[in-house]
């Protein structure tokens, strides 16, 4: 089975899920890291590795969704129950661009009262205050919560956002694209069908998005295959993902409980994920849960970015994993692992190369 993939592989062919399968069940860790490496080498020829500066601005805690697997959400009247004032996340993202970061991702729960007028006045104001800073904002499930809000429909709310100042659409809330897996660690959140139909309308209006896996909780290997073609099959069907983000669930002050995925397991998942998804240019690495030297290993797995510097981070840290990188750092920890680091945007136009 391992030379015929390889092979297929060789000539550009795509995978089957019974063969995606059988390298995440069968194969061994070097085994794939060696044919994602490969793969990298091919899409990426340059020995380059990127990054974005960023910052993640998480405007309120505040969520009706609850899941089972986030320690971030409280309820309204949780005493830690905070909502950002539009000043404080301003002054905030006049921070980020003092550092020279060209990325802001806002992501907050699903807030019982804000409508889509609350996101039009914000947006509006980030871009006339802030024109250079990419607004990289709101999950799919954010977005659907929204136009439940509003009475609109996803086409429409996405049209209002757009329109108000938001450009991209980043891929949180993907978790797992199985709904049998979503009931178990969030049942109050939207279907993996209901994730889809944002990332194809934000397509439509010429979005850029990106996707990511949330993996490690109580899903199976099949589950992670079909996560995988369920994206290929978006992309191919239209879509702009410019980035996959694989990442593993952190079980700190969660109800859902456990144990997170081995740093093995992890290379395995990324490399399968470079292996698969032929039609998505760029796979990050995931620095924030995974460390830095696990962060380094990945570049030679599959991944050929490592993501953003994250001047803030809220939502994995209230699980207990917390790790911050200066520019500087990153910079030290590409070329360390023997990369030309560069910086880019978050549709990757290359800013620097260090």
């Amino acid at each position: 089975m391992l030379k015929k993939i390889a092979t297929k592989i060789e000539v550009n062919e795509q995978l089957s899920r019974e063969e995606a399968l059988w390298l995440l069940n069968d194969g061994t860790l070097l085994e794939l890291g060696r044919l994602a490496d490969h793969i990298r080498r091919r899409l990426h020829p340059d020995n380059r590795v990127t990054f974005v500066v960023d910052r993640n601005v998480n405007y309120t805690n505040i969520c009706e969704s609850q899941c089972r697997f986030c320690a971030f959400y409280r309820t309204k009247d949780a005493d830690d129950a905070y909502m950002l004032e539009e000043e404080a996340i301003f002054a905030k993202i006049a921070e980020l661009v003092q550092q020279g970061g060209t990325q802001l991702l806002m992501q907050g729960g699903l807030h019982p009262d804000l409508g889509i007028e609350f996101f039009e006045k914000l947006f509006a104001g980030i871009k006339s205050r802030f024109p250079q800073v990419q607004n990289h904002s709101l999950s799919p499930a954010e977005v659907t919560h929204i136009a439940s809000q509003s009475g609109l429909t996803i086409r429409q709310t996405l049209e209002r956002l757009h329109r108000a100042g938001l450009d991209s659409i980043p891929g949180g809330g993907a978790e797992i694209l199985v709904d049998s897996v979503r009931q178990q660690i969030s049942p109050k959140k939207i279907g993996w069908q209901q994730w889809a139909a944002v990332m194809r309308e934000a397509a439509l209006l010429g979005m850029p998005t990106t996707a990511t896996m949330m993996f490690g909780s109580c899903e199976q290997a099949e589950d992670i295959v079909e996560h995988l073609f369920r994206v290929r099959e978006l992309q191919a069907s239209g879509g702009t993902f410019t980035a996959f983000i694989p990442w593993t669930y952190q079980p700190g002050n969660t109800e859902l409980g456990g144990t997170t995925a081995t740093g093995v397991e992890y290379l395995k998942v990324l490399s399968l994920s470079r292996i698969v998804l032929d039609n998505i240019a760029n796979i990050q690495g995931s620095w924030v849960t995974q460390g830095a030297k696990i962060a380094q290993i990945a570049l030679y797995f599959g991944a050929n970015d490592l993501g953003g510097t994250m001047l803030e981070e809220n939502v994995v840290a209230a699980a207990g994993c917390s790790f911050r990188m200066s520019r500087e750092e990153m910079i030290d920890l590409i070329r360390g692992a023997g990369f030309i680091p560069a910086r880019r945007t978050t549709t990757y136009e290359i800013l620097d190369e260090y």
